[in-house]
């Protein structure tokens, strides 16, 4: 990409013609928020835009910023949340925008997608690298061997076909024991240049590919670990437009969290026990078995104090990491398949050393001034049992993305739920962004509109935008609450919830999809209704949730019940889904500890915990819920919350201030009414 190139046409001019190329239909909404992202672009002014469901949001951030990496000859990062919008991104809409813009543009527009290593087949592990041993459950299980043997033998006949390596091409999937055999972490990679195969190294080929790219298409987890190493791992880039940023906390927490468990010890102790002296590793397995012991009897949840037996065996696990490494010394100059173990052992050394070091000074500071939650799991004698293990993740990731995210490159977060209690804000707040100047509103016109914020504000200069939905909300759909219910207890669903649900899928005819704060409420109700309702009910677990999800989209008389991915992944449109049952709001559990402790962080510094964290998250997962409802412009129907709390509580006003704007009632005879008549209507 060299050369000077003749101005280009504007944003308005590619986006009209791109619309008309893919047979689209150009919208308000659309229009709006890719003049918004323009504007941002060219001011480095950070945005966040609110485009609902129907917008066309993909290409009114696309347009925009293929048109600045075209005339710039740069890269503009695009991440997002879920494997199925990047594969609608990559596989769909840049492939049908590039041809489209072509002409315009004067060259065809290239883009690429970046995964973490991890995710990519490693060659030299394949051909000459180092098996991992098997886990000692698999030892005693000669099926599981075999399977993983057979799993094994497939990846290294997959390796001689695939052109990418990338795992999630590879269809069947395999199990996650079988793929570490044949894959490699950063920091347990050799490089490119010590490595063998590393000129057809299926990584570096996807990260030369994303250099040279005009849109790298990334996910949330490898955007934060571009954040949190010390190493570069997304190509250079003056532009990140974050999708579904509604979920970047959650995902950004989750990159940042880090374990420790007798497990993890023990593979440590395998890998490098053939290159060190074996009194120094056997040290190290040691304390592996001296924490499963001390986590036995730790109590599991949150803990806001290292218990003394437990601190004791976490130090002794770091001081023993750190005498294997160093007697696992430097990197040396050894045959590849030397250099590989001693890579994998460092690796998995470090990882222990390090987590252990980091559980330990998270109690260092007073419980006000934390940065770290850290909490124990394990339960051998539950049906399904887990393994002990120790886990540490950050308060907040606000400081985190406000310099290595905002501080590094203008930034666009998009998603149909951003503003909950018709503010920014509260997410901006998460995201390490101030206040913002004034509320968020409809706005009249483009981002440009609104006044920017004084010099005297602190931190990045940002916007928020909601541009809307095409969809008439108030006209086609009803939020029904149902008042006259008791609050939802601790012990499964009442007989009058249940007696509620019947009555609606009855009067629906079906066509309902039903979301449960549990899996325990969702196989409550559907054994339960089975027995008394003539239509069909599926529930999550009885097949894999996509083939679930087919199933009730092909019959419109079936209802589908389940709980948490089918709050955000179901698109259904059309008469299968007329009614959206929720049973309860979706609040994070009490003993959740990483929810519980930023609650209490709030508290500490005066401000309202609950409705900081609790009611946010309940407010975000309750927006996407309802959005299932509505997937087309023609969609009509019901959403049902059986939780009186949304009625009668001091929070619910946020709430439903965080809903898209559908017609409210609480009267069931209303809402009984309304789904006959979509029942009635309906082809059959």
């Amino acid at each position: 990409m060299t050369g000077a190139r003749s101005e280009l046409p504007s944003v308005r001019e590619l986006l009209t013609h791109a619309v008309a190329a893919v047979g689209g239909t150009e919208r308000d909404g659309q229009v709006r928020m890719a003049d918004a992202v323009d504007h941002a672009i060219r001011t480095g002014e950070h945005l966040a835009v609110q485009a609902g469901t129907g917008t066309g949001k993909s290409l009114a951030y696309l347009v925009p910023a293929i048109r600045h990496a075209v005339e710039s000859e740069t890269t503009v990062v695009v991440s997002t949340a879920t494997i199925a919008l990047q594969r609608q991104l990559v596989d769909r809409d840049l492939p049908r925008l590039a041809k489209a813009l072509k002409k315009p543009l004067g060259a065809e527009p290239t883009f690429a997608i970046l995964k973490g290593r991890r995710n990519y087949l490693c060659l030299h592990r394949v051909h000459t690298g180092v098996e991992d041993e098997p886990e000692d459950t698999a030892l005693f299980d000669q099926f599981a061997v075999s399977r993983l043997g057979r799993e094994v033998k497939r990846l290294h006949e997959w390796s001689s076909d695939t052109e990418t390596g990338d795992r999630d091409e590879l269809v069947p999937g395999v199990s996650e024991q079988a793929w570490r055999q044949v894959s490699v972490t950063a920091k347990e990679c050799l490089g490119a240049g010590r490595c063998p195969v590393g000129d057809d190294c299926f990584a570096e080929v996807a990260r030369g590919e994303a250099g040279r790219a005009n849109i790298v298409v990334t996910n949330h987890a490898l955007l934060a670990i571009d954040a949190l190493q010390e190493y570069q791992v997304l190509p250079d880039h003056d532009v990140t437009i974050i999708d579904e940023a509604h979920e970047l906390v959650d995902r950004v927490t989750s990159a940042a969290t880090a374990d420790l468990s007798p497990a993890m010890i023990s593979t440590a102790t395998r890998r490098c026990a053939r290159l060190i002296d074996a009194d120094i590793a056997d040290r190290l397995l040691e304390t592996g078995e001296g924490l499963s012991l001390m986590l036995e009897d730790a109590p599991v949840g949150r803990l806001d104090t290292l218990p003394e037996a437990l601190g004791a065996a976490v130090v002794a696990v770091r001081d023993a990491a750190h005498a294997c490494l160093t007697a696992l010394g430097s990197d040396r100059r050894e045959d590849p398949e030397e250099a590989t173990k001693r890579k994998l052992a460092r690796s998995a050394l470090d990882d222990v050393h390090d987590t252990a070091v980091r559980l330990l000074e998270a109690f260092d500071e007073d419980l006000a001034d934390r940065k770290d939650v850290v909490w124990s799991t394990g339960d051998r004698y539950s049906a399904n049992p887990r393994p002990p293990a120790l886990h540490v993740a950050p308060l907040g990731v606000g400081g985190l993305l406000r310099e290595r995210v905002f501080g590094t490159s203008t930034t666009v977060l998009t998603s149909a739920t951003l503003a909950l209690g018709g503010t920014f804000d509260t997410l901006a707040r998460q995201w390490g962004l101030p206040p913002s100047p004034e509320r968020a509103e409809k706005a009249a016109g483009t981002a440009t509109d609104k006044a920017p914020p004084s010099d005297t504000d602190t931190g990045p200069r940002w916007t928020g935008l909601d541009v809307g939905s095409p969809f008439d909300y108030r006209r086609n759909g009803i939020l029904y609450v149902a008042k006259h219910l008791p609050p939802p207890g601790r012990d499964g669903l009442g007989e009058a919830t249940l007696d509620e649900i019947a009555e609606l899928i009855e009067a629906a005819g079906g066509r309902t999809l039903g979301l449960f704060s549990s899996m325990r409420a969702a196989k409550q109700a559907t054994e339960e209704l089975r027995e008394r309702l003539g239509h069909p009910i599926l529930c999550q677990g009885d097949d894999s949730t996509s083939l679930l999800v087919n199933k009730f989209a092909e019959d419109t008389r079936t209802c589908l019940f389940g709980t948490l991915s089918l709050w955000q992944g179901v698109d259904v449109p059309g008469p299968s889904l007329s009614l959206v049952i929720v049973d309860r709001l979706p609040f994070p559990r009490p003993d959740d500890p990483v929810a519980s402790a930023r609650q209490r962080a709030v508290e500490a510094r005066g401000g309202n915990g609950f409705l900081t964290v609790a009611a946010t998250h309940a407010a975000l997962l309750l927006a996407q819920g309802v959005g299932r409802l509505h997937r087309s412009t023609s969609d009509r129907g019901v959403v049902a919350v059986l939780d009186s709390r949304l009625a009668t509580a001091r929070y619910g006003g946020f709430l439903r201030a965080s809903l898209p704007p559908l017609w409210p009632t609480q009267r069931p005879d209303v809402v009984r009414d309304a789904l006959r008549r979509l029942d009635a209507a309906a082809p059959a």
